[in-house]
């Protein structure tokens, strides 16, 4: 599972301007199946999606695609855990510690 920081590097009018084809990058994402939460950081100097199912390569190249990053609004912090408790209705998502 994955975190995907995102940190605002423009002024919040061009991040706006990018908001649109943002969302409908999400709303792929989502029906990908590769997202499982997203939203804003408050204070809104950026935002966070937590991803499953994927692996970093994929992950890297989601990142790379993101409209906000394109429009050179935003960078990237991608941090890997591996989520080996979860709340009942994400057992989905649990995950196994590797051997």
């Amino acid at each position: 599972m994955f975190v995907l920081e995102l940190t605002y590097i423009a002024p919040l009018d061009r991040v706006d301007a990018a908001l649109p084809d943002h969302v409908a990058w999400l709303e792929k994402g989502y029906a990908a199946g590769h997202f499982i939460a997203s939203g804003r950081k408050n204070p809104r100097d950026g935002g966070v999606i937590i991803a499953a199912g994927v692996d970093r390569a994929t992950v890297e190249k989601l990142a790379a695609d993101d409209p906000f990053v394109r429009a050179g609004v935003c960078e990237y912090r991608i941090t890997e855990f591996t989520a080996t408790k979860t709340a009942p209705a994400l057992v989905e998502y649990k995950e196994q510690l590797p051997s």
